[in-house]
């Protein structure tokens, strides 16, 4: 399946029912378009089942709360849904979609309350998001943009109005001949790339970034948890930017980056050494297990 992501053959589960992906559609005045009320999760299939699926359902269930609505599907139904975009798609290695977010009803300002909760999950095929990046390492632009204070914004809800900052620092950091862009946080800290967090390797112990204002991740806590099963010392703090230089290995991740490993941030340079390339394996292997 290619092409525009609006015209292409297969079904959508939308609002509970199973509808033609071209006939999947909203109104103009859904609220979501207008204010960004709409969460979201992205989620991989392997060998025809989603990693780690009630983790990202549980998820997509908190971040509505956190931007103060309630989705109108239980964990069970939405996972019951998700089995069965995957088996109309037919696909058994597959990206799957679940978004939920304020629909067209009786209010248009700024405040919702009174319209509906939608949801809707879909599933393609989608290959390394990184391209060959899991060879030779991605080089990431160092965005100007910062992620926000939690005092400014739920930062832990995985939420589409927190993207907006990314997807400008990905078009500029590909406009440069870079894969992505590294973030600093409001502080200046080293935070995440725009849609993946991530670790450094120095003299053989792991340094990552404290999530306090950002989303951890599923995969960052499945990968930290293949440290600790390793012996392999994790520091979970604030990375100040000059300790980039200081770095041996990079890499990101994320369910649509999985483990990719960084060959270069901004003027820093780092090895595509054997930690980052056990850990891509080991990863591999996990979700295919």
């Amino acid at each position: 399946m290619a092409g525009a992501y609006n015209d292409r053959d297969g079904t959508i589960w939308m609002d509970g029912q199973m509808i033609d992906w071209r006939e999947a559609n909203v109104h103009i005045l859904t609220h979501a378009m207008h204010y960004a009320s709409s969460v979201f999760e992205g989620e991989r299939a392997y060998n025809g089942k989603i990693f780690k699926s009630r983790e990202h359902s549980e998820r997509l269930k908190r971040s509505a709360e956190m931007i103060d609505f309630e989705i109108p599907w239980t964990v069970d139904e939405i996972e019951a849904a998700k089995v069965e975009v995957l088996a109309a798609s037919g696909l058994q290695d597959a990206y799957v979609r679940a978004i939920a977010w304020r629909g067209a009803g009786e209010d248009m300002g700024v405040a919702s309350a009174r319209n509906p909760v939608r949801l809707a999950i879909a599933a393609w095929e989608w290959g390394a998001y990184y391209g060959d990046a899991k060879m030779k390492g991605a080089k990431l632009d160092i965005s100007k943009w910062k992620r926000p204070s939690p005092e400014t914004i739920p930062s832990h809800a995985k939420a589409a109005g927190l993207y907006m900052i990314c997807t400008m620092s990905k078009h500029a950091a590909e406009a440069k001949g870079c894969s992505d862009a590294m973030m600093f946080d409001y502080r200046g800290y080293v935070a995440e790339a725009t849609g993946a967090n991530i670790f450094f390797v120095k003299d053989g112990e792991v340094h990552t970034p404290d999530p306090d204002c950002f989303l951890n991740g599923i995969t960052r806590q499945t990968v930290i948890s293949m440290l600790k099963d390793r012996q392999i010392k994790v520091h979970e703090r604030h990375i100040m930017p000059e300790e980039l230089e200081g770095f041996e290995q990079c890499w990101l991740t994320g369910t649509a980056a999985e483990v990719t490993p960084v060959g270069q941030i901004g003027d820093y340079n780092f090895e595509v050494g054997s930690l980052t390339r056990d850990i891509a394996e080991g990863y591999e292997q996990l979700v295919r297990a």
